[in-house]
């Protein structure tokens, strides 16, 4: 069959022409030219909204420029592990894990008995030992005065006994002149009574005067005996005189030793004073045994325990771990890149996972050193197989003051710090 083409309903518009139109030389309109025509405030709006896009973007840039933030943060604080000093039986634990305790709660008690008979040990030691003390020092000054009254009187002692030596060879020396007197005259009187009796033999004298001659030669013989005797008695007591000068030597020599026996008796009490300080600090030791068998709680905080009733403890164990909710703060672990313009005292805004709530604080301090740097072991870049990687830098933000009153944040809560450095 032959083909037949086929015409359309509708020709299009190019080929619909008017007759006064087939000879026209002017070009249709552009699309973009009616456009504008029709919507002429159209290029003032494309210049605002491009205008508005370019302050926009430059805001956005500074504001995001201006912080710095992580998501590598943690609420930190202090974890005050409390132990035993001394050695015990557990006899009551006032709280459980998880309490929340002001600081002077009794938290475990241990059985005091043992530490408070050491302390009346203690006490009763430190009493005896004042008591000897006062003894010796009350012994000092006394021994003082009669050590120097001892040295006074023994010197006097000598003193009188080389007078009553010089006293004695005195007397020694007249009685033993009136001994030689007394032996003359018995001479004499011998000799006379001698030639009285030749005289009264041939009767040229009286016998009265010969009898006067004889009780003259007996008088004067015992007047030698006596004379004799005195000079035997001077001589002795001469002798005793040296004797009691030998003793009063003696005695003084022994007081000489007064003020060694003073210094004994001082240091004797030095000693005494020593003891007394060492039972004084024995019974501080006691009263602090004693104090100790009471585990107190040094701050506020939360409580967690590993205590027991019927434990028996050692000193250096572990019973309790207090938190203290009122000294938290948020270690960041910022990359060292971000570090460029952060300083302390700068405004930072934390957002806490754990109740989504925000928090101001502000940047404390920077640490010294990267994490890497401080772990356990850290990484050594000499082996040549070195790979620059970015660090982290511990930064330390201190919460404003009463941005934690409800004591929501706990440690190692994950939170969002952003910190304005600009």
């Amino acid at each position: 069959m032959p083909q037949q083409t086929e015409i359309p309903a509708n020709p299009p518009a190019a080929e619909k022409q008017r007759p006064d139109e087939t000879h026209s030389a002017s070009p249709p309109p552009a699309r973009n030219e009616s456009y504008f025509k029709l919507h002429p405030r159209a290029p003032m709006f494309l210049a605002i909204t491009a205008l508005v896009l370019l302050v926009g973007g430059y805001f956005t840039f500074r504001y995001f420029s201006m912080y710095e933030s992580t998501d590598d943060a943690e609420v930190d604080g202090h974890l005050m592990p409390l132990s035993a000093r001394i050695t015990g039986y557990v006899i009551k634990v006032n709280v459980d894990d998880n309490q929340y305790v002001d600081a002077g709660t009794v938290l475990a008690e241990i059985d005091p008995r043992d530490y408070q008979v050491a302390l009346d040990q203690a006490n009763a030691q430190l009493a005896d030992a004042q008591a000897t003390a006062q003894a010796l020092n009350i012994n000092v000054p006394i021994t003082s005065v009669n050590s120097d009254s001892q040295i006074s009187s023994t010197e006097a002692d000598v003193d009188n006994a080389r007078a009553g030596i010089s006293v004695a060879q005195d007397q020694f020396t007249a009685a033993k002149a009136q001994l030689d007197q007394a032996q003359a005259n018995d001479v004499k009187a011998q000799n006379d009574l001698i030639r009285y009796k030749q005289l009264v033999d041939k009767q040229e004298i009286s016998q009265q005067l010969y009898d006067q001659a004889v009780a003259a030669a007996k008088a004067n013989s015992a007047a030698v005996a006596s004379a004799h005797a005195s000079a035997t008695a001077a001589e002795q007591q001469v002798t005793q005189a040296r004797s009691r000068l030998a003793q009063a030597d003696a005695n003084y020599r022994n007081a000489q030793t007064g003020p060694r026996q003073v210094a004994s008796t001082r240091a004797r009490a030095l000693s005494a004073d020593a003891t007394v300080q060492q039972k004084q600090a024995a019974v501080e030791q006691a009263q602090l045994n004693l104090q100790y068998t009471k585990i107190i709680a040094p701050v506020n905080g939360v409580v967690s325990k590993n205590a027991e009733v019927g434990m028996n403890v050692q000193p250096g164990q572990q019973l309790f771990a207090i938190v203290p909710l009122d000294e938290v703060w948020v270690t960041a672990n910022y990359k060292e890149t971000q570090l460029k313009y952060m300083r302390p005292k700068q405004p930072v805004e934390i957002t806490v996972d754990a109740n989504g709530r925000g928090y101001r604080g502000h940047v404390d301090s920077i640490a010294g050193s990267s994490g890497a740097r401080t772990s356990l072991l850290p990484p050594e870049n000499a082996t040549g197989n070195y790979v620059k990687v970015v660090q982290r830098i511990p930064v330390k933000i201190v919460l404003d003051p009463g941005q934690n009153s409800d004591h929501q944040l706990r440690l190692g809560m994950s939170v969002e710090p952003k910190v304005k450095v600009k």
